[in-house]
């Protein structure tokens, strides 16, 4: 006999047993188009994004305690799945916004509380790729650019040397992740992919932010890189830039080529992956003084925008088809 719902439990547990891991996407998409408006100083519309983002990352944090307490055999399942490094992402992206705020203890709570869950995550995901995967299979290389990310930010704004080479390792860490989740993607999901395909240019996106971060975290009075590193650093940032925009044209082609317009929860990681590109110009832009780069990267800012408004209307209308879980129906007819 299946092990049976506690009756206990509050309806809580059993609408959030609906929610999948993919979920995580919405977090890194809200909160990357926060930053990218904070950069570019639309400061209003910044700070709204946060706070959808900081709602999201609290839900995704309930998700994550719900099926932890009553979904156990539910949540070791689904932790071998690469969307379940979505948390680990998540946590990071929102850390990055406070940091760029000032919200220094805030932002080095995340990085510590993302790097607890990182290790073992990631473990137990590579264990488990395979060939033929979806473009989820990137997320281990956009969770641990992510920590990247935060740990550069947070270097520049303490003057943190180790936290700075910390974040070097972790960057070509990163990027060998991504090599070799690049050997088990099926290049057929770029034509047929429900959205996280994106996440293959969006790897090398949050990459090309994690060299400019590492970039703009040297100074003269903390001597982090040589000359010879930081002419290193700013090639493969440059390159990462560019084979993100190919990938970019790419999934655009195939979205073209097969449109796919009905709504699907992994379509957030298809905006992560396009307001992930918009903060990597536009920090380029700034770090590295390529001002073209300005205009492009504002652009997609802003059709990141419009496609947070379309998915997030996709959602609601998804939810609202659904209804409310049976354990909430039945308890109503009482």
């Amino acid at each position: 006999m299946p092990a049976a719902t506690p009756a206990s439990a509050s309806p809580l547990p059993l609408w959030w047993s609906r929610r999948p891991p993919a979920a995580g996407a919405s977090v890194m998409a809200t909160g990357i188009i926060s930053v990218a408006l904070h950069e570019t100083g639309y400061a209003p519309l910044s700070r709204i994004a946060l706070v959808l983002a900081c709602v999201a990352w609290l839900a995704l944090a309930c998700d994550f305690l719900a099926r932890l307490l009553w979904h156990r055999s539910e949540w070791l399942r689904e932790a071998v799945t690469p969307a379940s490094l979505g948390v680990v992402a998540a946590t990071a992206v929102l850390g990055t916004r406070f940091a760029l705020a000032g919200r220094q203890v805030l932002a080095e709570a995340l990085l510590a509380l993302a790097f607890v869950l990182w290790p073992g995550l990631l473990y137990v995901v590579v264990r488990h790729w395979r060939p033929g995967m979806p473009g989820s299979v990137f997320l281990g290389c956009v969770a641990t650019q992510g920590l990247a990310v935060l740990a550069a930010t947070l270097a520049a704004t303490a003057g943190a040397p180790w936290l700075a080479h910390a974040a070097l390792v972790l960057f070509w860490l990163g990027l060998l992740l991504y090599a070799v989740a690049l050997t088990r993607f099926d290049r057929r999901e770029v034509v047929r992919g429900a959205g996280d395909h994106w996440v293959a240019g969006g790897a090398l996106a949050i990459s090309a932010l994690a060299g400019a971060r590492l970039l703009a975290a040297d100074s003269r009075s903390l001597y982090l890189w040589n000359e010879d590193d930081f002419d290193v650093l700013r090639t493969v940032t440059y390159a990462l830039v560019a084979l993100d925009a190919a990938w970019y044209v790419v999934m655009l082609v195939g979205e073209i080529a097969r449109p796919r317009l009905r709504y699907d929860v992994r379509r957030w990681a298809t905006l992560f992956t396009m307001g992930m590109s918009a903060a990597a110009m536009l920090s380029v832009a700034a770090t590295l003084d390529v001002p073209w780069l300005e205009v492009p990267g504002e652009v997609l800012m802003w059709i990141s925008v419009a496609v947070w408004l379309a998915v997030a209307a996709g959602a609601v209308r998804s939810h609202l088809a659904a209804g409310p879980p049976a354990g909430v129906r039945s308890r109503g007819r009482r």
